[in-house]
């Protein structure tokens, strides 16, 4: 027994001994398989992989060289530090459920699952993804084996998803005019869903995806690779013979790895660029983790000379935290590899930075087998095939020639539109697609792209709304604005944008509408709409200008300019097309510092907007194509003319950071013209409107629906810790749908900071009508259009221009939300705040946002330690905050048992404990330090927070 070798396959392709293996390594063993088999036996690089299984997609990419890995990443809501192959996950598989939700085509997240399974199975299942196929003619049902039904001796039951879409037509007939176009625009949602991990793999690192082969395998995948292929540009597919069960063949070739890994602070080059020549004690620490890595293998069996090493640098420069792992190449540097990788990851290299060395890694190999290199096949031509069979595609039902992969020799071509029957899979040939059998009997198949530019479109034309198009465009605006927030965590430079992700990126209409907000931060929902729509009032009003192509709008006023706190600085650019604004996009982020009378821009003790740092109504940051470094450096300096009052003390990542969001917004502007160009923009323009609409009906919905169980007046009152009420009378209209949300009764403004300006309540509404309605809805300007508010002036939700807000944006906007859900009956009181601890000196100023509790409801118990409601950043990895800022974390825990009582009980709080290594102003804005978060229908208290 001792004398049989077992491994195991961990997340990052390594096999490893079953007594050095642990379940973390392992959260993504399986797609791992899948990506090692891609990844020796595609015959071209790069390569992206597509696994589609029964509920899940994972999506990765290999450029034949390097495995990517990623040494953190969240699954199912916790975070595992592990080093993993980058494979991103999105629910969207065969099993995923098909539904018909306010004039929107919805496929998933929820799935069918194995048992019931879809309706096809005969179990009195879902309406899924296989059901389209099946209806379709995607899938055969007599080359399925008999195994479905209660007894597992019935063949797929074709006739009965044909009647569950019938009966969806029938309860929705502007779904669709037919069964078959119904189940083929599901098809069209899907592979859209599964398109946008794609696209985020590939144009958010800078890599050209026309340039990809796509590798698919997976049960379900090759039913939908070519038409994925053909709406990414890509031009080639690839389907392994093993497809269906790539993930185990991969399995077998997998190297086995063994790492070793070691803590350092080493400076690899100096602000001049030269190199530190003085490597001795690298090179004796590599020699170490060498003999190490290698010694382990040996001692699991392998010999030594059939063991490789790669030598690892994890780099990074001086002043930011995310490091690059760089391999140690033959015909470049250490060094050249860091900066050209930084380079093609951000756009960008850091001048007059040194650039440090965080870990040395060493990575011994035994490599598995791979698969020699395929000879050319001389072409035999199209083979005959089995039968003819009804397939449905864009163009309607079409005689597909049915080939099985049995019956095929290397050299046949096939050409679409054709299905192939393998044993454990089945690949759909789409038109204009050719697959060529290769010589070990995969299918290469080369793709006609369907992405044609749009040819010019008529004045008079009228677009009509197409629900398949409307859920399309859905993902494409949002993956837009995901898009823009993953370049903006790239290219930023401090903790506050980089690792704790304090930021949020959105779309917007040509007059300033919110179309498309990724879901980054709450509290700017509204508030950013706000700003877009002041600024265009602002530079188009009479004596100013105008807004010219190519120029960058920035301002954080809150009173006057749609702002939400001083230190979120908003970054605005227009698009143009053909000399006109179509459309803007815009990007908000907290600037850590921004000046005023305390380190990090947040006092607790400010009276006055004044205090609490630069204040910016209206300023082109980018004009006549130049970046206007002097004219923001000495906005961001100003405070520092007053008494008692300082300019920024992080003007570097100031400015850092501003530029960052000037790249992220031309991604989505690049981003935008493509779309343009696919579509026209007639069509982009109209379900931009579709798309707002399509949120509003929802939200009209939800109110009927809570009016006629509720009544059609409620109201909610809660105290701030000073006794400043925040009242609301919600008065619904049950006819249309509609509210006045009337916040009369709440409190005069306060000689203090939380004073909250209206954007804030506006994205506070937003958030929680959002939250409130039961299913995915887009997030845009139309969850407000039922709403009217009533929010009277020099009140704390309505205060002056000169009244000092900064904690109206992190306590009262949470206070708010509770409110409004409290009005609602939806659940218990969060932590009520984001509890802003901030601290700093003259040289320096950081800010973080302390979790909480969430508060419970009538069917689920409250989260513990966790974010709430308008806040949904990230806490500062410990290694980074001890790294960056003088001081050591003594303690960070849950607080057991501070939730609250009851049936389903609240979420408990956290305890921190900083400790300063140097003289530090400390600082802190909370809430609930005097009234307890309540509970609801029965439910106890939480506890103070102190």
């Amino acid at each position: 027994r001792n004398e049989i070798p077992l491994t195991f396959i961990k997340s990052d392709g390594g096999l490893a001994p079953y007594d050095q293996f642990g379940g973390h390594e392992a959260i993504l063993s399986g797609p791992a398989g899948g990506v090692v088999g891609y990844a020796k036996t595609t015959p071209s690089y790069p390569v992206i992989g597509f696994d589609m299984g029964g509920t899940s997609t994972d999506v990765s990419r290999y450029d034949g060289e390097n495995y990517e890995l990623v040494l953190e990443t969240t699954t199912a809501g916790v975070a595992i530090q592990a080093p993993q192959l980058d494979i991103n996950t999105v629910a969207a598989g065969g099993g995923s459920r098909l539904f018909w939700r306010t004039g929107m085509l919805v496929v998933g997240p929820e799935s069918a699952g194995a048992h019931p399974g879809p309706v096809c199975y005969r179990k009195n299942g879902y309406l899924a993804v296989t059901d389209a196929n099946l209806v379709l003619g995607r899938i055969i049902p007599s080359e399925f084996p008999s195994i479905f039904g209660p007894n597992e001796d019935e063949p797929l039951n074709v006739e009965g998803s044909r009647r569950a879409f019938e009966e969806l037509l029938a309860e929705s007939p502007e779904a669709g005019e037919s069964v078959e176009q119904l189940a083929y625009g599901y098809l069209k949602v899907a592979n859209e869903a599964m398109c946008r991990p794609i696209r985020n793999l590939t144009q958010m690192k800078g890599f050209d995806i026309t340039t990809h082969t796509l590798a698919c395998f997976g049960g379900a995948g090759p039913q939908h690779a070519c038409a994925m292929a053909k709406a990414l540009g890509m031009s080639r597919v690839f389907v392994h013979r093993y497809g269906g069960v790539l993930s185990a063949y991969g399995l077998s070739m997998a190297d086995a790895a063994h790492d070793t890994q070691e803590p350092t602070a080493e400076i690899y080059s100096y602000v001049d660029g030269e190199i530190n020549k003085d490597t001795t004690h690298r090179e004796e620490r590599m020699r170490h983790l060498t003999t190490k890595a290698t010694a382990a293998l040996v001692e699991q069996g392998y010999k030594a000379e059939d063991i490789v090493v790669e030598k690892y640098l994890n780099m990074r420069y001086e002043g930011t935290d995310n490091a690059i792992m760089i391999q140690e190449q033959q015909d470049k540097t250490y060094g050249e590899s860091f900066l050209a990788q930084y380079m093609r990851e951000y756009g960008f290299v850091l001048q007059d930075r040194k650039i440090l060395v965080d870990d040395f890694r060493i990575r011994a190999v035994v490599p598995g087998h791979t698969p020699p290199p395929q000879p050319q096949q001389k072409s035999l031509g199209a083979p005959e095939p089995r039968y003819q069979h009804k397939v449905y595609f864009e163009n309607g039902w079409q005689d597909a020639n049915i080939y099985k992969m049995d019956d095929l020799k290397p050299g046949h071509q096939i050409t679409g539109p054709a299905i192939i029957v393998q044993s454990i899979s089945t690949v759909v040939v789409e038109i204009g697609c050719v697959a060529s059998v290769t010589a070990d009997g995969d299918l290469d198949i080369s793709v006609k792209s369907s992405i044609v530019k749009s040819s010019s479109e008529s004045e008079e034309e009228q677009i009509e709304e197409d629900p398949v198009q409307l859920s399309i465009f859905s993902h494409r605006f949002m993956g837009i604005a995901e898009q823009m927030g993953r370049t903006l965590a790239r290219t930023a430079i401090s903790v506050n944008m980089k690792e704790r992700l304090d930021f949020s990126c959105a779309l917007f209409t040509s007059d300033g509408g919110l179309v498309a907000n990724a879901p980054h931060i709450p509290v700017h929902l509204g508030a950013m709409q706000s700003a877009v729509q002041f600024q265009v009032s602002y530079w188009n009003s009479e004596g100013r200008g105008g807004i010219k192509e190519g120029e960058v709008l920035v301002s954080n006023h809150p009173q006057l300019a749609g702002g939400s706190h001083l230190p979120d600085i908003t970054v605005i650019t227009p698009v143009f097309h053909n000399g006109e604004i179509i459309f803007f996009v815009a990007s908000r982020g907290h600037h850590a510092d921004i000046g005023g009378i305390a380190p990090g821009s947040m006092p607790p003790h400010s009276t006055a907007l004044e205090d609490e740092g630069a204040m910016i109504v209206a300023f082109k940051l980018v004009k006549d194509g130049k970046f206007q470094e002097e004219g923001i450096t000495e906005i961001l300096q100003a405070p520092g003319k007053l008494p008692g009052n300082f300019g920024t003390r992080n003007l570097r990542d100031n400015l850092s950071d501003l530029r960052a969001q000037v790249a992220a917004n031309n991604s989505g502007i690049r981003l935008l013209h493509e779309l343009v160009g696919e579509y026209g923009l007639k069509t982009v323009e109209a379900y931009m409107k579709f798309i707002q609409k399509n949120a509003e009906i929802s939200v009209r919905g939800m109110l009927r629906d809570f009016a006629e169980k509720n009544g059609k007046v409620v109201e909610a009152i809660d105290h701030m810790d000073d006794g400043s009420p925040i009242k609301l009378t919600i008065t619904i209209d049950e006819e249309s749908g509609g509210a006045h949300f009337d916040f009369t009764g709440t409190g005069p403004q306060v000689l203090a900071n939380h004073n909250a300006p209206p954007a804030v309540t506006y994205s506070a509404v937003i958030y929680s009508l959002r939250s409130l309605v039961a299913q995915d809805i887009p997030l845009n300007q139309g969850c407000l259009a039922p709403i009217k508010f009533t929010i009277p002036e020099f009140t704390l939700l309505n205060p002056s221009s000169d009244a000092a807000v900064v904690g109206g944006n992190v306590l009262t906007s949470q206070r708010v939300v509770d409110v409004v859900l409290r009005a609602f009956k939806a659940c218990g009181a969060s932590q009520g705040c984001m509890n802003n601890f901030t601290f700093g000196d003259d040289k320096f100023g950081y800010y973080e946002t302390i979790a909480g509790g969430a508060g419970a409801g009538p069917h689920w118990v409250g989260r513990s330690g966790v974010h709430t409601h308008c806040t949904n950043t990230r806490i500062t990895d410990p290694e980074i905050l001890e790294r960056r800022y003088p001081v050591l974390l003594r303690q960070f825990g849950l607080r057991k048992g501070s939730g609250g009582t009851g049936k389903n009980p609240g979420g408990d709080g956290v305890i921190r404990e900083i400790e300063p290594l140097r003289p530090l102003t400390m600082s802190i804005l909370s809430e609930r330090r005097c009234l307890r978060p309540y509970g609801m229908a029965g439910g106890g208290e939480g506890l103070n927070g102190r």
